[in-house]
Protein backbone atom coordinates (compact mmCIF):
# COMPACT_ATOMS: atom_id res chain seq x y z
CA UNK A 1 0.00 0.00 0.00
CA UNK A 2 3.04 2.14 0.71
CA UNK A 3 4.95 1.49 -2.08
CA UNK A 4 1.79 2.12 -4.93
CA UNK A 5 1.29 5.50 -3.41
CA UNK A 6 4.90 6.12 -3.34
CA UNK A 7 5.16 5.28 -6.99
CA UNK A 8 1.88 7.34 -7.84
CA UNK A 9 3.50 10.19 -6.04
CA UNK A 10 6.89 9.95 -8.62
CA UNK A 11 4.75 9.23 -11.72
CA UNK A 12 2.70 12.63 -10.67
CA UNK A 13 5.50 14.15 -10.31
CA UNK A 14 7.27 13.00 -13.35
CA UNK A 15 4.62 13.97 -15.46
CA UNK A 16 4.10 17.52 -14.41
CA UNK A 17 7.97 18.65 -14.49
CA UNK A 18 7.20 22.12 -13.06
CA UNK A 19 6.67 21.08 -9.41
CA UNK A 20 5.24 23.73 -8.24
CA UNK A 21 2.06 23.35 -11.11
CA UNK A 22 1.33 20.64 -8.60
CA UNK A 23 -0.10 22.85 -6.25
CA UNK A 24 -2.29 24.77 -8.64
CA UNK A 25 -5.27 22.18 -8.92
CA UNK A 26 -7.33 19.81 -5.86
CA UNK A 27 -5.45 16.50 -7.03
CA UNK A 28 -2.07 18.06 -6.71
CA UNK A 29 -2.42 19.04 -2.99
CA UNK A 30 -3.97 15.84 -2.54
CA UNK A 31 -0.86 13.93 -3.34
CA UNK A 32 1.48 16.52 -2.17
CA UNK A 33 0.16 16.11 0.88
CA UNK A 34 -0.02 11.91 1.19
CA UNK A 35 3.81 12.21 -0.52
CA UNK A 36 4.35 14.25 2.42
CA UNK A 37 2.81 12.34 5.06
CA UNK A 38 3.66 8.79 4.18
CA UNK A 39 7.70 8.95 4.86
CA UNK A 40 6.64 10.42 8.60
CA UNK A 41 4.03 7.30 8.95
CA UNK A 42 7.10 4.69 8.15
CA UNK A 43 9.47 6.65 10.28
CA UNK A 44 7.30 6.93 13.31
CA UNK A 45 6.19 3.40 13.27
CA UNK A 46 8.11 0.86 15.92
CA UNK A 47 9.16 -2.10 13.99
CA UNK A 48 7.93 -4.28 16.51
CA UNK A 49 4.12 -2.95 16.44
CA UNK A 50 2.61 -6.39 14.95
CA UNK A 51 4.58 -8.44 17.24
CA UNK A 52 3.42 -6.36 20.23
CA UNK A 53 -0.29 -7.16 19.34
CA UNK A 54 -0.18 -10.53 19.25
CA UNK A 55 1.60 -10.92 22.34
CA UNK A 56 -1.15 -8.70 23.90
CA UNK A 57 -3.14 -11.59 22.17
CA UNK A 58 -1.63 -14.81 23.21
CA UNK A 59 -0.50 -13.21 27.11
CA UNK A 60 -3.89 -14.10 28.57
CA UNK A 61 -3.90 -17.74 26.79
CA UNK A 62 -4.90 -20.38 29.65
CA UNK A 63 -3.50 -23.34 27.60
CA UNK A 64 0.17 -22.17 27.29
CA UNK A 65 2.01 -23.44 30.23
CA UNK A 66 5.92 -23.32 29.39
CA UNK A 67 8.95 -22.75 31.11
CA UNK A 68 10.93 -20.50 28.79
CA UNK A 69 14.41 -18.76 29.14
CA UNK A 70 13.85 -15.44 29.93
CA UNK A 71 15.82 -11.93 29.30
CA UNK A 72 15.22 -9.27 31.56
CA UNK A 73 13.59 -6.10 30.61
CA UNK A 74 16.41 -4.23 31.97
CA UNK A 75 19.67 -5.49 30.02
CA UNK A 76 21.99 -3.16 28.52
CA UNK A 77 20.98 -1.71 25.55
CA UNK A 78 24.32 -2.43 23.82
CA UNK A 79 22.88 -6.28 24.24
CA UNK A 80 19.18 -5.34 23.22
CA UNK A 81 19.52 -7.30 19.57
CA UNK A 82 20.96 -10.79 21.48
CA UNK A 83 17.98 -10.39 23.97
CA UNK A 84 15.46 -9.43 21.19
CA UNK A 85 16.59 -12.83 19.57
CA UNK A 86 16.34 -14.87 23.07
CA UNK A 87 12.91 -13.83 23.11
CA UNK A 88 12.20 -14.70 19.41
CA UNK A 89 14.06 -18.19 19.78
CA UNK A 90 12.20 -18.96 22.56
CA UNK A 91 8.63 -18.10 20.82
CA UNK A 92 10.06 -20.94 18.77
CA UNK A 93 9.96 -23.22 21.49
CA UNK A 94 5.92 -21.76 22.54
CA UNK A 95 5.13 -22.37 18.91
CA UNK A 96 6.05 -26.08 19.36
CA UNK A 97 4.14 -26.87 22.51
CA UNK A 98 1.55 -25.05 21.22
CA UNK A 99 1.65 -27.45 17.99
CA UNK A 100 2.53 -30.26 20.37
CA UNK A 101 -0.98 -29.10 22.76
CA UNK A 102 -3.25 -27.89 19.71
CA UNK A 103 -3.48 -24.46 21.51
CA UNK A 104 -5.98 -21.98 21.01
CA UNK A 105 -3.78 -19.26 19.84
CA UNK A 106 -1.03 -21.35 17.91
CA UNK A 107 -1.76 -19.40 14.99
CA UNK A 108 -0.60 -15.67 16.93
CA UNK A 109 2.27 -17.25 18.28
CA UNK A 110 3.49 -18.21 15.11
CA UNK A 111 3.02 -14.45 14.07
CA UNK A 112 5.12 -13.27 16.67
CA UNK A 113 7.93 -15.78 15.79
CA UNK A 114 7.74 -15.18 11.60
CA UNK A 115 7.31 -11.23 11.91
CA UNK A 116 10.57 -11.36 14.11
CA UNK A 117 12.58 -12.99 12.08
CA UNK A 118 11.41 -11.52 9.12
CA UNK A 119 12.35 -7.97 10.70
CA UNK A 120 15.72 -9.48 11.88
CA UNK A 121 16.19 -10.55 8.22
CA UNK A 122 15.02 -7.46 6.89
CA UNK A 123 17.57 -5.15 8.89
CA UNK A 124 20.80 -7.63 9.15
CA UNK A 125 21.38 -6.58 12.19
CA UNK A 126 24.75 -7.73 13.48
CA UNK A 127 26.12 -6.24 16.63
CA UNK A 128 29.16 -7.18 18.24
CA UNK A 129 28.69 -9.07 21.49
CA UNK A 130 29.37 -7.12 24.58
CA UNK A 131 31.10 -9.18 27.23
CA UNK A 132 28.22 -8.47 29.74
CA UNK A 133 25.58 -9.87 27.54
CA UNK A 134 24.29 -13.30 28.42
CA UNK A 135 23.47 -15.98 26.04
CA UNK A 136 19.89 -16.98 26.45
CA UNK A 137 20.53 -20.23 28.35
CA UNK A 138 22.29 -18.35 31.22
CA UNK A 139 18.68 -16.70 31.86
CA UNK A 140 16.41 -17.36 34.74
CA UNK A 141 13.52 -20.13 33.36
CA UNK A 142 10.17 -18.38 33.91
CA UNK A 143 6.89 -19.31 33.35
CA UNK A 144 4.70 -18.03 30.23
CA UNK A 145 3.31 -15.25 32.05
CA UNK A 146 6.18 -13.37 32.86
CA UNK A 147 8.31 -14.33 30.07
CA UNK A 148 5.59 -12.32 27.62
CA UNK A 149 5.63 -9.52 30.34
CA UNK A 150 9.64 -9.21 29.78
CA UNK A 151 9.16 -9.40 26.01
CA UNK A 152 6.72 -6.68 25.99
CA UNK A 153 8.63 -4.16 28.62
CA UNK A 154 11.75 -5.25 26.44
CA UNK A 155 9.87 -3.97 22.81
CA UNK A 156 8.04 -1.06 24.14
CA UNK A 157 11.92 -0.16 25.00
CA UNK A 158 13.14 -0.37 22.06
CA UNK A 159 9.79 1.37 20.51
CA UNK A 160 10.73 4.18 22.50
Amino acid sequence: QKTHLKSICLQYLLLNSHCFCLLKNEMGLIIFFLCAYVPKTEADRCKWEEVLQDLQTIKTSKDIDVSLYTANADEDVKCQELVMRCFFLETEVIFQECRIKNCSKTQDVWNIWKNGNDSFKKNKLASTKSEKCKECEEYEEKNFTEFVQNFEKVIQRDCK
